[in-house]
């Protein structure tokens, strides 16, 4: 699912984006923390993507049992995080302004795809 091209922090950030929309979802809410969120994730994407992983199971059953659209959309979102993760190692180090910029891009547009694929359940 990853391009390639914009490298691994812009990855790594559509990967989070995923988690968000997923933990939302589950939540029964559109409404997204980006800032807080990306403040964790970039001081060590490892140890957030193991600690997303952990929530994940339990955010997908929530969002499932919601029903309808949301249930939809949460399967959708959940076969993507496995897609984003990249078969490679990942880094447990912070990241850089440079790489915080790409980070937040990824985050950005990765949360376009669901806007324009759910609507309102994404905000």
């Amino acid at each position: 699912m990853g391009d390639g091209v914009h490298g691994r922090p812009y990855e790594w950030g559509r990967l989070h984006a995923a988690f968000r929309v997923l933990e939302g979802l589950a939540a029964g809410t559109s409404a997204l923390d980006r800032e807080s969120a990306r403040r964790a994730t970039t001081s060590s994407p490892r140890n957030s993507v193991e600690r997303l992983l952990r929530h994940a199971a339990e955010h997908i059953l929530r969002a499932r049992e919601r029903g309808g659209e949301r249930a939809v959309a949460a399967a959708r979102v959940y076969g993507d995080i496995g897609l984003l993760i990249a078969p490679e190692p990942m880094s447990r180090g912070n990241l850089g302004p440079r790489e915080v910029a790409s980070f937040d891009e990824g985050y950005e547009q990765q949360l376009g795809v669901y806007r324009e694929a759910f609507g309102a359940l994404v905000v």
